[in-house]
């Protein structure tokens, strides 16, 4: 196999029509009492610019702290995390089109070797992929599918059960 280089940093980037207004699909991110029924499981409160909040998955033992660096009302939201391997930027905008509001996330500022990289960009982009498709299901049906916990059933140290 030839040797393979990369010539960018890859960044994660996902996106899905949600058919509902801008202003409920930006409120489904913004507000923790709707963000825990699809996403994480507890906030230590609504996103704000310049705030420093706390998100916990509690069925994996994981949290991240967030700092959210702009907010603009039914368009975008830019956050700073703990990412896989340090503080990295996600950012949420949302495009109204007909019949809805079409979501992008986009994670950036993965470091490491490249292999590392790649990997940290693919497993982020599943990871927000579920969470728009959880989104999807809530605010058009209102059924709460479970998939970021279901996705990872023995913990997401162990993503498949037959290895």
């Amino acid at each position: 196999m030839a040797t393979l280089q990369l010539t960018r940093v890859p960044v994660a980037k996902t996106g899905m029509l949600i058919r509902k207004p801008a202003a409920e699909v930006f409120a489904a991110f913004v507000e923790p009492q709707i963000t825990t029924r699809f996403w994480f499981t507890k906030s230590s409160g609504r996103l704000e610019p310049g705030r420093k909040i706390r998100w916990d998955w509690e069925m994996f033992g994981a949290g991240t702290d967030v700092t959210v660096k702009a907010l603009e009302p039914n368009r975008r939201i830019l956050i700073e995390w703990d990412g896989y391997s340090g503080r990295t930027a996600v950012e949420w905008k949302f495009t109204p089109m007909e019949g809805g509001t079409f979501v992008t996330i986009t994670e950036s500022g993965f470091t490491g070797e490249g292999d590392e990289v790649a990997d940290y960009a693919s497993v982020s982009t599943q990871g927000f992929t579920w969470t728009l498709a959880g989104l999807k299901a809530l605010l058009e049906h209102g059924i709460e599918l479970n998939l970021v916990r279901d996705r990872f059933p023995k913990g997401p140290k162990h993503p498949y059960p037959d290895e």
